[in-house]
């Protein structure tokens, strides 16, 4: 098909790509990868001279992805198992491809506003099958339910090799109290971190889509009283799949963004017309929803699920209390992992202990790193396995995502990318605070929409 019409397919369907059973024994090369090569290759073949001149490296953004790309390169100096290195950094230039077409090609912004409009087509579906999912819990047992998501529906997605983690070895899919259970929805997702992570980078989509209306009224109070599009009850729904999702950081991060939200507001108030203040007043009220949801989740959270009775009805009350409390098992064991993070850092400053070799780190096998063990910790992560200048690279390449997303919206005059550039204002430093505990937004749904948000992002760079 035409490469407009392959990107926005592409867009559509990251939550449904599936593994690609090649062998017998390597049945988990996700259909995506082939996908955005061969994206990235027909756009080189209608548009030679983007290699022909080397434009694509023109810009400061691609000046520090290209530097980033060479301190992973060499990280692999120090890596104990160099190949895992080298298959971790294709993964990233794999990704990579989507985000340099759609920054490079998607010039018109009427197709711009396509690719966003097909960024809702995903957060449904997702949001979809985890209301299914939550649904499943009433009807079937623990083992049914794993043998349903965990046997046939994962694998399927992901390959044998990590469904046998998560059926064997651990997920994240499920909140213990003694023999007490409770779903965290994963949705499509491997985990449950990265699911609320995908939900919130197409939160803004959803703004664009449904509250266009509202948004071109005069005065805030005039925004909050306009109704949009009935669509736009997609919005509660999705911030309910991320509250059920039971990511304690995503809950925590959610309330440091009234802080956020404040100081951007105050920001307007002196570099701003009034009109850009009331529109992000208005789209940052959605943060009281959010927390209204809340109300919504406890007896979900706390009902029986997988045919279980529960003693305790305060199991919902209880984990969000844990967020503070150093001593759960969880959170301790996050502390002691950041310790031995730093540690490594400061034996290991320049050049880290080599990219895809986390484990290392932690005294584990290092095929351990697909079963999830890093940092928890976005940025030690970085740090810890490609060294400072790399951290220091990323955390520039970050604000100048950030500050490219302030100035379109205050520079773009229709509603409906002042609703999505006013919604990544939220949602972005959102996830950016919720990678102080996680490094889920390198997993691969999660990554392949932060990369098609930033091509979005840096469009006619």
């Amino acid at each position: 098909m035409p490469l407009e019409e392959g990107l926005v397919f592409f867009v559509r369907s990251i939550p449904l790509f599936i593994a690609i059973p090649l062998t017998a024994g390597y049945d988990n090369l996700n259909m995506w990868r082939i996908f955005s090569g061969i994206i990235f290759l027909k756009f080189i073949i209608s548009d030679l001279e983007f290699l022909k001149n080397l434009k694509f490296i023109r810009s400061r953004i691609a000046k520090v992805l290209l530097i980033l790309l060479g301190l992973a390169f060499l990280s692999l100096w120090n890596a104990e198992d160099p190949i895992t290195g080298l298959k971790r950094i294709i993964y990233f230039i794999n990704t990579a491809l989507i985000g340099i077409v759609i920054a490079h090609y998607a010039v018109r912004e009427e197709y711009i506003k396509r690719l966003i409009k097909n960024i809702v087509v995903p957060i449904i579906i997702v949001s979809v099958v985890g209301i299914i999912q939550v649904f499943s819990t009433y009807f079937i047992d623990i083992y049914q339910f794993m043998r349903l998501w965990g046997e046939e529906i994962q694998l399927r997605l992901f390959g044998t090799e990590w469904s046998y983690i998560a059926v064997n070895l651990g997920n994240t899919w499920f909140a213990y109290y003694g023999e007490q259970l409770s779903l965290r929805v994963f949705s499509l997702f491997p985990d449950s971190h990265s699911f609320p992570i995908f939900l919130l980078l197409g939160l803004p989509a959803l703004f664009a889509w449904t509250i266009q209306k509202p948004l071109a009224k005069t005065g805030y109070w005039a925004m909050v009283r306009t109704r949009g599009l009935l669509a736009t009850i997609w919005i509660p729904i999705a911030l309910l799949m991320a509250i059920l999702s039971g990511t304690r950081g995503i809950w925590a991060a959610g309330a440091g963004m009234v802080i956020w939200c404040s100081l951007i507001w105050l920001y307007f108030r002196y570099r701003a017309d009034r009109e850009s203040r009331n529109i992000f007043a208005c789209l940052s009220s959605y943060l009281v929803i959010f927390f209204i949801l809340f109300l919504v989740a406890f007896p979900i959270f706390s009902s029986p699920q997988f045919l279980l009775s529960k003693g305790d009805s305060s199991l919902f009350e209880r984990r969000i209390r844990s967020i503070i409390d150093f001593g759960e098992t969880s959170n301790s064991q996050r502390l002691a992992i950041w310790h031995d993070s730093l540690k490594s850092i400061a034996r290991h400053p320049l050049k880290g202990i080599g990219i895809g070799n986390f484990p290392v780190v932690l005294d584990q096998d290092i095929r351990l790193a697909r079963a999830g063990s890093s940092a928890h910790n976005l940025y030690l992560h970085i740090a810890a396995e490609m060294g400072i200048f790399a951290l220091l690279a990323a955390i520039y390449f970050l604000w100048l995502a950030l500050k490219r997303v302030l100035n379109h919206f205050i520079k773009s005059t229709g509603t409906f990318f002042r609703a999505y550039y006013g919604g990544l204002l939220i949602t972005l430093p959102w996830i950016l605070a919720y990678s102080l505990t996680d490094v889920a937004l390198f997993d691969e749904r999660a990554l392949l929409l932060f990369v098609v948000t930033l091509g979005i992002i840096f469009s006619n760079d």
